[in-house]
């Protein structure tokens, strides 16, 4: 499924919905390239605890995130019926293991709240969207990789 932007107005967000378990999750639309069914992960020496590998996509190698681990969710096999979030993080492209896309959301403004102002803990989510038939919780991708885990990727990419 390739991602192509719909027009976006100041008072509405797009979203990315997708799902880990039975949980919702989300990336601004603008950071989502496109999602692609499951390929071979080639393993990533040295490379931090939330890169399970990387992949060829079109002649671009890119890190491969388990982010189950990063939200210390149970561990399972990757299954090649899951999908990948091909998405821009600060530093680079990515590639996100889920269970399966959901689609696209929109979301008002006034209809989003801001996790700093409620619970700071929250590293990675930036926002939650309250729907009548749930939360979805709103994901910043640039905070996914720490400093360290930064400077590590880098050099085991660099070594590969």
């Amino acid at each position: 499924m390739n991602i192509t932007s719909a027009p976006v107005t100041d008072q509405v967000s797009h979203y990315v919905v997708f799902c880990l378990d039975d949980q919702r999750y989300a990336l601004p639309l603008p950071s989502v390239e496109k999602v692609v069914h499951m390929v071979d992960i080639t393993p990533l020496m040295d490379a931090p605890q939330i890169i399970v590998g990387v992949i060829n996509m079109q002649g671009r190698v890119l890190p491969v995130f388990n982010i189950r681990r990063r939200f210390q969710l149970t561990e399972r096999d990757i299954a090649m019926d899951d999908q990948l979030v091909i998405a821009h993080a600060a530093h680079r492209t990515v590639a996100l293991v889920v269970d399966a896309v959901d689609g696209l959301v929109q979301c008002p403004e006034q209809d989003l709240l801001v996790t700093g102002d409620i619970l700071p803990s929250l590293e990675h989510v930036e926002g939650i969207i309250k729907l009548q038939d749930g939360l979805i919780l709103i994901h910043c991708l640039d905070a996914f990789l720490s400093g360290p885990e930064e400077k590590s990727l880098d050099m085991a990419l660099q070594t590969s």
